[in-house]
């Protein structure tokens, strides 16, 4: 008989009872605290002898499989005719009046299955199930009640398990042709490069200890196959059940399919799907996800158990072609397809909202399939920044005003909500000459207003019914919602700041130290592997990154040679207020460079404004020198195209122009004679901003170098990351120019990576000197 397959309730009734479409155009988005508040409010009205929160489970066996199957029922009342009843409270922002007996079978499914549980264990031969409906603006009950007895209940869980059975044995099956693959797996290369054994064994010990991991890799060593690899291994032993690549890029995602793509090569069974964002994915012109609209959304429910039992005994690489041909063929839709992939799969590949933002999170990673799964976080670097993102929320005075104008006369507690809303922003910008206001406390008198709004705005939205809804309202309630998520994580890591001006009035709370929410969104996870070739300086990261006491740290050398690389600074000052001065300078060093060593270079500049500058007094001398522009909107295929442009055959000199920071500067492999140069513009400083100077004083009154926190040392990765795209394998030859004054004082010289250091500095008084030639 087969080991025990462990399941809960819900997604076990769920997956036999679900049916219909994706919600039409609003899917009802109350908080998880107004749905909790709901279920204590009833659990409040039950009596002494009444129980809540009461975990149940059942032994299944069927054919060769025995099914473990727990879950916690709401509420275990006695009545008094002492027949026990199972409660299963669900809130609903719906008129309750609409809802009726049989709308949910689902719930009436996890209800049974619960008293089923019960009655098995207890011997008891009938049972009394209860849905309780509340609604969660008003508070106001509706309950249905239903009788069965023990043999019907035994029945019918044998009815689910019979129907969720041939899902179970396929799983079942690839676990085993899974767990077999991986033990006859070996490193997918002929050899381990320097410092790739030493990361796979990091990462791997990592896994095993239950902590987590810091690893600063240099580019080119590999560092996506020396995470993931131990990571497969680590589910072949049973210490994982299922790892999330995360990244920040779709081009890196790419390189994560790749790793797992050669070692399906050699032999490795494994689920891996890649979720591609909504917009991206979707068939349809616009993003609209209603029946009436969107034939894939139609009866998507209806179709999604036999597509998903087609995809996972079919294909192990479900990358977004995959997913999008089978979703054409089964008529669903892509995304949503792709989730419910997820939660399947063996392996994730995704951006890092579907972990760490409150917002977009996978909502069905329990907690005891978080104890089974490793984060591994690649380009880690970006992470503080994005979270940073995902930890704030803002709002703006005049969706609430237009909301106000669209609803005066057809819903009046919609109007009125919206109308306290912009009233409270009106009164705000008459008490402050200023425009600009920070505050350290949470406005807790906006997030009232603001959640009374949400409440209504989800209520009209739930009533539209297969109207499509209004859409400023929908984007004004999600924001909404998004300021209270945000105003229930707000503590003395954040500040409040406004903007106010004659007719606008902004509010955002905005996270300054994201380390401490990172943490918490990764607790329950068995590991969380970050790298990156820039965790520089190593401090900075441990703290922005929220490292604990127990988590380990290693950093690997290049395995590169000096010989690979020659390094120039050239001491041209780039500050903002010298661009123009010594913009024809630049242009002669550019211009020598190209001519002295034809090839293909990349130039990196710290904002398009100064690219564009340059880039046509460049174009101005006709020196023959084929160039190509980065845009600011790219495409994916557009982006492919800059990048083909870079062919090792190319004759003469191909310069691409791009931005530091930007979809070039990582995550992109230029192997061999396909990238001669890189030219790195300035030390990557953020431009000054009123964000960056408040994560500024934040620091500086936190007793860190405020400065660096906020500009140097996020300026530098980027040059880091650029610079680092040059040298990519141990074959790799290359000229790296580091163009200003500042790479020669202290502050910066220190976060030099150590193969940089060996640089010539090219004299200032005679401007640009020739360049070595790199040895071959």
């Amino acid at each position: 008989m087969s080991n025990p397959l462990q399941i809960a309730v819900r997604p076990l009734v769920e997956y036999v009872f679900r049916g219909g479409s994706i919600d039409s155009g609003f899917r009802t988005a109350s908080t998880l605290t107004e749905g909790t508040k709901a279920h204590q409010n009833v659990q409040k009205e039950y009596r002494e002898q009444d129980q809540k929160e009461v975990y149940l489970s059942a032994e299944i066996p069927y054919g060769d499989l025995v099914f473990v199957v727990d879950g916690r029922c709401d509420g275990l009342l006695l009545d008094e005719d002492s027949i026990m009843t199972i409660d299963e409270i669900k809130s609903t922002a719906k008129d309750i009046k609409l809802i009726t007996e049989e709308m949910y079978p689902v719930h009436w499914a996890q209800a049974k299955f619960y008293a089923y549980m019960y009655a098995k264990e207890h011997r008891v031969d009938r049972m009394r199930i209860q849905l309780t409906y509340v609604q969660v603006v008003s508070g106001e009950h509706k309950r249905f009640v239903q009788e069965a007895e023990l043999a019907e209940l035994e029945a019918f869980a044998g009815e689910v398990i019979q129907r969720y059975a041939p899902y179970a044995q396929m799983l079942q099956q690839h676990k085993r042709d899974r767990d077999r693959s991986i033990e006859e797996l070996d490193f997918p290369f002929e050899t381990y490069r320097a410092g790739q054994r030493k990361l796979s064994g990091a990462v791997y010990k990592a896994i095993e200890a239950g902590v987590s991991l810091f690893a600063k890799a240099p580019t080119g060593i590999g560092k996506t196959i020396s995470t993931t690899f131990p990571g497969v291994k680590a589910i072949g032993k049973g210490l994982l059940d299922r790892l999330f690549y995360l990244t920040a890029k779709t081009i890196t995602r790419t390189a994560a399919e790749e790793a797992f793509t050669r070692m399906q090569g050699k032999g490795l069974k494994l689920h891996t799907v890649t979720i591609t964002a909504k917009d991206k994915v979707c068939f349809k012109e616009e993003t609209r996800c209603t029946k009436e609209y969107c034939e894939f959304a139609d009866g998507y429910y209806d179709r999604i158990n036999e597509a998903m039992l087609d995809l996972l005994s079919n294909e192990t690489l479900m990358s977004r072609q995959v997913i999008e041909a089978y979703a054409r063929k089964h008529r669903i839709c892509p995304f949503e397809f792709s989730l419910d992939a997820a939660y399947a799969a063996d392996v994730v590949i995704c951006d890092y909202n579907y972990i760490f933002d409150p917002r977009v999170s996978l909502k069905r990673m329990f907690n005891e399939s978080k104890k089974q799964t490793a984060l591994l976080i690649d380009e880690a670097h970006n992470l503080v920044d994005r979270a940073r993102e995902m930890f704030s929320s803002s709002l703006h005075k005049s969706d609430f005003l237009a909301v106000q104008r669209e609803f005066k006369g057809v819903n009046t507690e919609v109007f009125q909500a919206a109308k306290a809303v912009n009233d409270y922003l009106i009164s705000l910008r008459k008490q402050s000459g200023d425009k600009l206001r920070i505050e350290k406390d949470s406005p807790k008198e906006l997030a009232a207003l603001v959640q009374a709004f949400a409440l209504h705005a989800e209520r009209e939205l739930a009533a539209s019914g297969s109207r499509l809804p209004s859409p400023q309202l929908l984007d004004t309630y999600f924001a909404c919602l998004s300021f209270g998520r945000i105003d229930k994580l707000y503590d003395e890591r954040y500040v409040t700041y406004m903007e106010i001006s004659k007719s606008e009035v902004s509010v955002k709370l905005f996270c300054l130290d994201p380390s401490y929410l990172l943490t918490m969104f990764g607790k329950g996870y068995r590991s969380r592997i970050y790298f990156s070739a820039t965790l520089s300086p190593n401090a900075y990261y441990l703290d922005m990154l929220g490292a604990g006491e127990d988590d380990y740290t290693v950093s690997i050398p290049s395995p590169f040679s000096s010989k690979q690389l020659s390094v120039h600074i050239q001491p041209l000052s780039t500050r903002y207020q010298d661009r123009e001065r010594n913009k024809a300078h630049l242009v002669k060093l550019l211009l020598k460079l190209a001519a002295e060593n034809p090839g293909n270079y990349l130039f990196f500049f710290p904002s398009y404004e100064y690219m564009n500058s340059v880039y046509e007094a460049f174009m101005e001398e006709r020196s023959g020198v084929r160039t190509l522009l980065q845009q600011g909107e790219m495409s994916e295929e557009e982006r492919e195209g800059f990048l083909a442009q870079f062919d090792a055959e190319n004759q003469g000199t191909f310069a691409g122009f791009a931005v530091m920071g930007g979809i070039f500067s990582e995550g992109i492999d230029l192997v061999g004679n396909r990238l001669t140069g890189v030219v790195v513009i300035g030390v990557g400083l953020p431009q000054i901003s009123l964000e960056r100077n408040i994560i500024k004083d934040y620091f500086s009154s936190a007793g860190r170098n405020g400065y660096d926190y906020a500009y140097v040392f996020p300026g530098m990765n980027k040059v880091l990351q650029a610079g680092g795209r040059l040298i990519r394998s141990e074959h790799d030859r290359g000229v790296l120019v580091l163009v200003d004054d500042r790479y020669l004082q202290p502050q910066y010289q220190r976060l030099l990576p150590e193969e940089w250091k060996h640089y010539q500095v090219n004299e200032r008084t005679r401007g640009v000197q020739t360049f070595l030639t790199v040895e071959t």
